[in-house]
């Protein structure tokens, strides 16, 4: 390599144990960058404070120190790497790298030493360990003589590591000379009071530049206080407390809900934070999207000026996501993503979609895709492998054309599947993601088992016929269960054929051995056809000699001229989901089906529900039309006989 060194197999020290990565030393610097993606770690050489070169087990660690008092570890070099890079780094830096003996006595008495982020435990001149207070969540005292640091854990290293540090106990007897206490204080407090200075940057001394009060966060969920430090972010609720460094924070996203009073602003961390047995590597702030504040920043004219130039301003007017980004991302240095290009055919940033059986929004971006609130995904292009567009429900009877599926296949084997996809917005995801260069799978010809699909879902005719949707109509056409005195209304011809649908072998008629009923007009125009084939009927007509024998009051049939009443918008909505939910949820029983309808129905606005209330209107009007013409042809029927 012409300018540096460069090496694989690097590992990151922290919490939750060692981060695999790549390491970069250059004339300008060092970086690091974890394996398969995530977290890059860039440290300028004019920042760089202190170099140390120790031996540990198997392998040589690397400690780099920076002016922002944090402390770097990294290990994994050969001893054949420590004289290259130690002549490199007093060439391109002028700081000699330091040679630390580590302690392996295994005495566990011995001294603390505080340098910046850094805890150092020492046994006589040797370190025997060394941890970041940075990666404290939490510090307490148990008793008068110890004192309790619990850590954060990475949930992207616990799968590949055995052991990871979850609490480190002191105990500080009261003779100790090194923290000395008083009348007031033992010397346990004393250091649990250094350590409590020193963790996220100076604790909860620290005053908070600005305050954002009542904010809904979805994830982790509840109302918190938003807390924004020069060097964290604390989140306080009413049973949760959370401290996070601006150092893990990845990126900020500001994606606004389509057509909804709301924006959403996403804190991307790693490691995550840790609420019970839960990681949480997004937290998923939602804002009233026309909210407008008003903030004066706490810094005096001097930070401003030296340490936040050109970054932050003394206050902020203007919707309250904008102020809260813009502020956030001053303090912390993270990037901002907002929408893509893509629009969806509502013109929206995203497109509706489900996943995990949530259902949420689905943000095309221009490096990856994100599916919020929850579980929030984010999906870089650069990890995945193909994408694969299929027709909703594939495989079975009830495929509807008017959704699809989007399968997202990673490089890691693992698969992101979003269903409930609006045919129509097939067009626009379609031209985005080949826009990117992404694979995909199925174009139409044959490939997969989803053959076939892209040549359905590129047809712009949105009114050609859907046999599934015409199947569900013809079955709800058909369907007399919700009319309720309809089903009363005598015809002056009908002596009572029954209306169930029944066949042959289990009617009435099988059984009876001679009762004939009187056909009505519509099947007595028919009948000698059918006598002659005798094709399957749905209703038996009771054959016999003598019609009057009939004893058994007959059931009263509806008059097939009476309208059909007018359908209301639940039952639009529902002829038009539970196909989805059927197929998505296989399992689940007929009256299961109808809950989780009436629950989406229930947590629908009145905007999502306008499409279907219209529909019931237009029948409404068809119902009335058509019952005023029913009762007038019933009237002049009634005054013809009357008159004879």
């Amino acid at each position: 390599m012409a300018d540096g060194h460069h090496f694989n197999n690097i590992s990151l020290g922290g919490r939750g144990g060692g981060n695999p990565g790549q390491f970069k030393l250059y004339s300008g610097g060092l970086a690091w960058k974890k394996q398969g993606g995530g977290k890059i770690i860039e440290v300028d050489k004019g920042d760089i404070t202190s170099v140390a070169w120790m031996r540990i087990p198997k392998s040589y660690q690397l400690s780099v120190g920076t002016k922002e008092g944090l402390c770097y570890r990294f290990f994994g070099f050969r001893e054949q790497d420590v004289s290259s890079l130690t002549n490199f780094i007093e060439k391109s830096t002028g700081i000699t790298p330091e040679e630390k003996q580590l302690s392996v006595t295994g005495h566990n008495w011995g001294g603390i030493e505080i340098n910046g982020s850094m805890l150092c435990f020492n046994v006589g001149s040797k370190e025997a360990f060394e941890v970041s207070l940075a990666d404290v969540a939490q510090t307490q005292m148990q008793g008068k003589t110890d004192v309790v640091l619990e850590f954060h854990v990475d949930d992207t290293t616990g799968a590949n590591e055995k052991d990871s540090l979850m609490d480190l106990s002191f105990h500080v007897p009261t003779s100790n000379t090194q923290f000395v206490g008083d009348e007031h204080r033992t010397s346990a407090q004393m250091l649990w009071q250094a350590i409590s200075v020193e963790i996220d940057g100076g604790g909860s001394s620290e005053m908070a530049v600005v305050t954002f009060d009542g904010i809904a966060i979805l994830t982790p969920r509840g109302r918190y206080s938003v807390e924004l430090h020069q060097s964290f972010l604390r989140l306080q609720g009413q049973a949760n407390d959370f401290k996070i460094q601006y150092s893990s924070i990845l990126r900020l996203f500001v994606l606004p809900k389509s057509h909804n009073p709301h924006t959403f602003v996403v804190i991307t961390l790693d490691p995550p934070i840790r609420k019970g047995q839960t990681l949480y590597p997004h937290i998923v702030i939602q804002f009233e999207t026309e909210a407008v504040v008003e903030r004066e920043l706490a810094l005096s004219g001097e930070v401003l000026a030296e340490k936040y130039k050109d970054r932050l301003e003394s206050s902020y007017r203007g919707l309250i996501h904008e102020v809260f980004s813009k502020v956030l991302r001053g303090l912390s240095g993270a990037k901002v993503t907002r929408p893509s290009t893509f629009r969806s055919c509502q013109d929206g940033y995203a497109v509706k979609s489900s996943l995990k059986a949530e259902d949420g929004l689905l943000y095309p971006l221009e490096k990856g895709f994100f599916f919020l609130p929850k579980p929030p995904t984010l999906i870089p292009h650069d990890e995945i492998e193909y994408v694969e567009f299929e027709r909703h429900g594939a495989g079975g009877a009830s495929i509807s054309s008017h959704y699809f599926d989007l399968l997202v296949k990673l490089t890691n084997d693992q698969e992101h599947l979003f269903r409930n996809i609006q045919r129509n917005e097939y067009h626009n995801l379609f031209n985005f993601i080949s826009g990117k260069h992404l694979k995909i799978l199925n174009l139409g010809d044959g490939q997969g088992r989803t053959s076939g699909v892209t040549a359905v879902l590129q047809s712009t005719d949105d009114d050609s016929v859907d046999p599934h949707l015409e199947r569900i109509k013809n079955q709800a056409g058909n369907d007399e269960s919700d009319e309720e005195d309809e089903d009363f209304v005598a015809d002056k011809d009908d002596s009572g054929s029954p209306t169930d649908d029944s066949d042959a072998d289990g009617s009435d008629a099988s059984m009876s051995g001679g009762d004939k009923e009187k056909p009505s007009k519509k099947e007595a125009s028919s009948s000698k056809e059918a006598s002659s084939s005798k094709p399957p009927v749905k209703k038996k007509q009771k054959s016999g000699p003598d019609e009057g024998s009939q004893k058994k009051r007959p059931k009263k049939k509806k008059d097939p001229n009476a309208p059909k009443r007018a359908i209301a918008p639940f039952m639009y909505f529902s002829k038009a989901e539970r196909a989805n939910i059927k197929s998505s949820n296989p399992e689940l029983a007929t009256t299961e089906i109808a809950k989780k309808l009436g629950e989406r129905w229930q947590k629908m606005t009145a905007e999502e529900r306008q499409p279907y209330v219209e529909q019931s209107q237009v029948d409404k009007q068809r119902y009335a039309e058509e019952s005023a013409a029913y009762r007038g042809a019933a009237a002049q029927q009634g005054s013809g006989a009357g008159s004879e």
